[in-house]
């Protein structure tokens, strides 16, 4: 395969990407990327799992059988990799048991050569036996340590001195959450040669950038065995580029590799997966990356559109504080609460509405663009006025409240808030500390606040709303005050196809279906169907 002690490059895509099409890879790609893997000079393909669960549809990759694999044409010289969750080898059914159903065939009989076991280090006790059962049935095996990030240089000696009792190829260590710089790396790899002599193996993730330049790193420290994947192609912000690595390998180890295939499969097939799915990094993962937190729960928080930006860097905040390596659906969750305790407030809305027509202002450019006519109505008219956020398009003397909830948007706006005159509506009561000690001595008025999904309700001195969207809190407390009419400003909706649009118009539904007495229209254009219009020329 490699001359002692050459680099070795290891592309994973068919495995790590499977994420995205549930392993559903189509078999013209398969031929298409096998060849282009050759030409590129790659190593070893791992050409998918081999699952023990069979829950839900999963293509092809996820189980790798043999029989598929006998279907392909492999090209001569490329070995051919799987990969096990050491979980399943962590079950009631026991390592062996599980091990003879996953390959009922010796490696004489089986395309595979290689079986790379990823785990956790709590699971490598129960795990490492698989490698002698393996081993025995001519099986070469690799392990894959995941967060070794989070060991010690004590815990790294113990895992190094078990896994010199098997018969181990290559021992693994993965940037897990994707927050190593080089010197982790390089410490990481000493570490690890302290008490392991044979070779180490690193695949990275791009959280912030650095999975090729962490990836040459290792190189540099000695680390022979390289992972990467087709445009990056892996769970969130991804790995590091094969299209990048192979243009570096052959630096590395002189080896001239022809990359038309591969650009050629790019252009084919993974740029409009890529497109598709929206693999890579981006400002979220990279935040992710530099606080540790795991990044399946920013991929999570990007493809659920009940997060808006504010919402995910409000659930990044969180788990930077409350710890968020291990990726859970219920932390998730309980991070989505963006405020401390039950919703209360000591506020009274009704004091200062009751009886009257209530204008809330929002920062579309209809204001701007009929800031005179809105001008001379709020004089001739005197509806109580009411500006989202920091919106200042009118004579801000015209304005009598702000209103603002979400924690992100509130102390991203602090500063501004600070100096503007009117008395801020929020649910202060219900804010981190960190938020108010940045508003200083602002007058605020203290509304509370819950989120719950498709509900509004309408307190004394606090609401429910279905999202933390400033509008719908804005509608709550006007409805809460008991306003005789509620009229917008500047609500004329995102362009066609932002689907934050979708967003308002299932929040003006939930408002409307609770029947409340009191009409809401927009005075100045707008294109949600869920609001009625009148002109404000008319008015």
């Amino acid at each position: 395969m490699t001359t002692s002690g050459e680099s070795l490059v290891l592309d994973c895509t068919l495995r790590d990407g499977g994420y995205y099409n549930s392993w559903d890879f189509p078999v013209p790609l398969i031929e298409d990327y096998l060849l282009a893997m050759k030409a590129a000079q790659v190593d070893v393909v791992e050409l998918g799992f081999r699952f023990l669960k069979n829950q839900g549809f999963k293509g092809p990759c996820a189980y790798t059988t043999d029989d598929f694999l006998l279907s392909m044409t492999i090209p001569h010289g490329l070995t051919v990799g799987v990969m096990l969750n050491g979980s399943d080898l962590c079950t009631d059914l026991g390592c062996e048991p599980a091990l003879e159903r996953l390959f009922p065939a010796p490696a004489v009989a089986s395309p595979v050569d290689l079986v790379r076991i990823a785990c956790h280090f709590h699971e490598l006790p129960k795990a490492l036996p698989a490698a002698g059962w393996l081993a025995k049935r001519g099986y070469r095996i690799g392990f894959n340590l995941m967060q070794i990030a989070d060991r010690t240089r004590e815990e790294v000696a113990e895992l190094t001195r078990m896994a010199n009792d098997w018969p181990i190829e290559v021992l693994y260590f993965a940037d897990s959450m994707g927050s190593m710089t080089g010197n982790d790396i390089a410490t990481i790899t000493g570490w690890l040669r302290e008490g392991w002599d044979g070779p180490i193996g690193i695949h990275t993730h791009d959280n912030m950038g650095l999975a090729l330049s962490n990836t040459l790193r290792a190189q540099a420290e000695g680390v022979s065995w390289l992972d990467a994947t087709v445009t990056g192609m892996g769970r969130g912000p991804g790995n590091a580029r094969t299209e990048e690595l192979t243009i570096e390998a052959e630096v590395l180890r002189v080896r001239r590799a022809n990359l038309v295939p591969l650009m050629t499969l790019i252009r084919k097939h993974f740029a409009p997966m890529k497109a598709k799915f929206g693999w890579g990094t981006n400002p979220f993962y990279y935040l992710a990356g530099k606080y540790g937190i795991h990044p399946t729960y920013v991929q999570e928080t990007m493809g659920d559109a009940r997060y808006s930006e504010e919402d995910i860097l409000a659930v990044i905040d969180h788990l930077r504080a409350e710890g968020g390596k291990k990726f859970s659906f219920d932390t998730l969750e309980g991070a989505r609460n963006f405020y401390v305790g039950s919703p209360r407030g000591s506020w009274k809305p009704a004091e200062a509405m009751a009886g009257r027509d209530v204008l809330i202002l929002a920062t579309g450019p209809g204001v701007a663009a009929h800031r005179p006519a809105l001008e001379a109505y709020i004089r001739r008219a005197r509806p109580l006025v009411i500006a989202l956020n920091t919106q200042s398009a009118i004579d801000t003397q015209l304005i009598h409240l702000r209103i603002a909830c979400h924690p992100v948007r509130l102390l991203a706006d602090a500063e501004a808030h600070a100096a503007l005159p009117q008395p801020l509506i929020t649910p202060a009561s219900m804010l981190h500390e960190s938020i108010l000690s940045e508003l200083g001595d602002k007058e605020l008025l203290d509304f509370g606040i819950g989120i719950e999904p498709g509900l509004f309700e309408f307190h004394e001195t606090h609401c429910i709303t279905p999202t933390s969207l400033v509008l719908a809190y804005s509608l709550a407390v006007a409805t809460s005050g008991k306003a005789a009419r509620i009229l917008m400003a500047g609500f004329d909706g995102y362009s066609p196809g932002d689907t934050r649009n979708n967003d308002v118009e299932a929040m003006l539904s939930a408002f409307s279906s609770t029947g409340v007495d009191c009409s809401l229209e927009s005075i100045t254009p707008t294109i949600y169907k869920g609001l009625a219009a009148r002109s404000l020329y008319g008015m």
